[in-house]
């Protein structure tokens, strides 16, 4: 329950909690907050029973989110793949041109050296070359 918590974190709620409320008063509050703990838990509890029979057995809180809602329940797998396609193909496509960037630099570096002008790349030398707002 406390794992987020230290134990320095601990002492210092208990001490406010002590000045805040009383050495009186304060196990009847504890008492209190733990008795509304649990019945925040066996409310929680109760509402995703009540979730997991209404929409079937294989329902996970997770599946709440829209997104994932309407992939599991309105798009087939199919149809998920070809929503999908065009981005894994954009990927794959950067994918290449950065491997024929890293040939074409060693190509380049390869020349140079040959003909006796060797200078390293760098990743500032090549940000230069790029234009980032050209398309």
């Amino acid at each position: 329950m406390f794992e987020n918590l230290g134990w320095w974190e601990i002492i210092v709620l208990a001490l406010i909690g002590l000045f805040v409320f009383g050495p009186d008063r304060l196990p009847k509050v504890i008492g209190e907050a733990g008795r509304m703990l649990r019945t925040l838990r066996q409310m929680a509890r109760g509402a995703s029973a009540e979730l997991r029979d209404e929409l079937g057995t294989d329902f996970e809180i997770e599946d709440l989110h829209p997104k994932r809602f309407v992939r599991k329940h309105l798009l087939s797998e199919e149809d998920e793949a070809a929503l999908r396609k065009p981005l894994k193909d954009a990927m794959r496509d950067f994918e290449e041109l950065q491997h024929v960037d890293e040939v074409t630099e060693a190509y380049r570096d390869d020349g140079a050296s040959k003909n006796g002008k060797a200078h390293p790349a760098t990743p500032e030398s090549r940000a230069a070359r790029y234009d980032s707002d050209a398309t």
